[in-house]
């Protein structure tokens, strides 16, 4: 299969090497640019733990922020690699934000301490809302901006030419951009009829009805590549 790989370059390119592995094609299509506040100050407070949605969340701390012996808390595998690999103690739960919110009311009390939370400025899921609603001190770090992509690249003329099987869409934002951009190309035909991999039901719901669309079991990369191979296979 031909796939279009929309996650930022960041985040990317082990996802192609996998991909290239079980003999699928690859167009690169990052539909967001992950771009660091500058300036930005984490205040210091006796956190009672740390939690990321985001690689970026990681990526994107400034320099010196003294965070890493604090208990860290992230949404799934590309997070908690991303924070390992920075030297914390981190530990991954819950698949989406809802379900790290879950694990946090549930294995965490507000009276221990704030919860600091890392983000960029658009989020998939309110994580603050709910655990203020829980009673929780949470602060909100927003430390980088995801700019939209304004074309498609390469992945346009692939399109127009029936010559993508299959897009890969992790977020509902990145649906809004795919279906945005794929709109203004004039090719939302050939998008409907192309296999639209979707992490999650809440990325698959900003895609229209009769689209072809698969839903991944539970909101991982690795559900991912196993929904991929039991509908489309290696080449």
């Amino acid at each position: 299969m031909r796939i279009a790989v929309t996650r930022p370059e960041e985040d990317a390119s082990a996802l192609r090497a996998k991909l290239e592995a079980l003999g699928h094609e690859v167009v690169m299509v990052p539909l967001l640019t992950i771009a660091q506040r500058p300036g930005v100050v984490i205040p210091q407070r006796d956190w009672q733990a740390i939690a990321v949605t985001s690689a970026n969340g990681i990526r994107a701390l400034p320099e010196g922020h003294g965070l890493n012996s604090i208990r860290t808390l992230t949404v799934g595998p590309q997070s908690l690699k991303a924070a390992l690999a920075a030297g914390f103690a981190a530990e991954a739960h819950g698949g989406d934000v809802d379900g790290l919110a879950a694990f946090i009311r549930g294995a965490l009390d507000p009276r221990k301490g704030p919860i600091l939370y890392l983000s960029g400025a658009e989020t998939a899921g309110d994580l603050e809302g709910q655990l203020t609603a829980a009673g929780f001190d949470c602060h909100r770090a927003v430390l980088y901006d995801a700019a939209p992509a304004t074309g498609l690249g390469p992945a346009e003329s692939a399109l127009r030419g029936g010559e993508i099987d299959a897009v890969l869409l992790y977020s509902p934002r990145t649906a809004r951009i795919w279906l945005q951009r794929v709109h203004a190309a004039g090719l939302a035909l050939q998008a409907a009829h192309i296999r639209n991999f979707c992490l999650s039901r809440n990325v698959a719901s900003v895609l229209p009805e009769g689209w072809a669309i698969s839903i991944s079991e539970t909101p991982d990369e690795q559900a991912m590549l196993a929904l991929l191979a039991q509908t489309g296979g290696s080449r």
